[in-house]
Formats: structure tokens, sequence, C-alpha cells
């Protein structure tokens, strides 16, 4: 690395106050890149300036940004999504639902009730629009679906509602009745790393590894 760029790295060290940790890394493995480039190839032409587009996971935290919790190591940026229509018409129906006590729902919901999973805030029963939802998260712009056997007689129907929820920006995690009946930890697992995928940064410990990494280049 030349000198000139390794003051320039450290400077943006000094500045992380001011950036996300997910922006940074990207940084890092720009230069990480580039340093590869430099050592095997010659420049290439036509190469946008900045040599790799921005994100879309970027440009979203540039708006949306703080880090909500940690799973695994990885820091979990807010995604709310705002204004969402809501049918008042469903308010009862939505509040017998949470009385209806289907084992399922329950069995998931002391999993996640009072913050139990990740310090993360769920809504039980949730109306979007026209429809109820079973759970929602609205830190992460995050809905919940438990699918019964009923499920494999309306598939037309549960991909119309679907469509419609994934078109305000929403990300939907389906799971089973039968898998939170009968195995709940492997469906916490899966929607561990579901939430990792859709809204996952790096840590700082992982920023501490790439900075090392980068100091082998230029030793």
């Amino acid at each position: 690395m030349h000198l000139e760029q390794h003051f320039q790295y450290n400077n943006k060290l000094n500045i992380f106050g001011s950036t996300t940790e997910h922006d940074l890394h990207v940084d890092i493995q720009k230069t990480l890149d580039n340093l590869v480039l430099e050592r095997n190839f010659p420049s290439m032409e036509g190469c946008p300036k900045g040599g790799v587009a921005q994100s879309s996971y970027t440009k979203r935290n540039a708006k949306k940004g703080t880090i909500l919790t940690t799973i695994n190591n990885k820091n979990i940026y807010r995604n709310f999504i705002e204004n969402l229509p809501r049918s008042s018409r469903l308010n009862q129906l939505a509040k017998d639902k949470r009385k209806e006590g289907i084992l399922s729902e329950v069995l998931f919901w002391k999993q996640v009730h009072k913050g139990c999973f990740h310090k993360i805030d769920f809504d039980r029963q949730r109306i979007i629009g026209n429809y109820i939802v079973d759970f929602y998260v609205k830190a992460l712009g995050l809905v919940v679906e438990i699918d019964g056997s009923s499920h494999n007689y309306k598939q037309a129907y549960d991909a119309t509602r679907q469509a419609y929820l994934v078109s305000f920006g929403l990300k939907v995690f389906r799971c089973t009745d039968f898998d939170v009946k009968k195995n709940i930890n492997a469906v916490f697992s899966s929607l561990e790393d579901f939430i990792i995928k859709e809204y996952g940064g790096y840590s700082t410990k992982n920023l501490k590894l790439d900075f090392q990494v980068i100091q082998k280049f230029t030793n």
C-alpha cells in the first residue's frame, strides 16, 4: 500500500464514530481488493470512481442506520417501515385471534415475549392493510408467519398475501406449525440466520480482524 493510502485509511478509523460499522467494513474490503489489483494487475480502464457500486444494504442504512441488537457477533440494524396501511375493521378479529391461543403461536410468543429473543420487540396479530400477520417486528420491518396444515391448500392466497407485504419493503420469515411444536430451537436458529442475512452488518471485532489483514499486506 502506498504511504498516502495508509494515512487515508488511518483517517477513516479516526472518524469511525461518524459512520456505521458496516460502511467502514465496505471501505476496508475495497482497500483489500485494491491491494490485490495493485500487486497483480495493471490499472483497469472504464472502472467507475470508487471501484465498486454501493450496495443496497449500505444505502438503506445510510437512512435507517442505528444498531438494534447483536446476533452471533453481527450488528443488526433498524429498518423501520413508515406509513403502513391498517384496516380498523380488523381490530376485533385481531383481539380474538390473540385470545384464541393457537398452540404454535403461544409457544413462539413465550420465546420472544418482553424482549427474550435478543431484546427484540415483537407484536402479536399485527394488522397490515387488510391482513393480520402472526408476529411483527416494527424495528426491522419483519413479518413472522407460522404456517399450519391449511397452508398446503391456500398457496395462491398466501402468495398474494406475501407479495402485498413485500411491496411495502417488509421481509417475511415463514416457519411451520409442526416445527414450532416439535423443533422450536431449529426455528429460532433459522430466524437468527434470516435476520443476520437481511439486517446484519459487521461488529467491531470483525473490523479489527480486517485491519490486521491489511497490516499483513503493508508489512
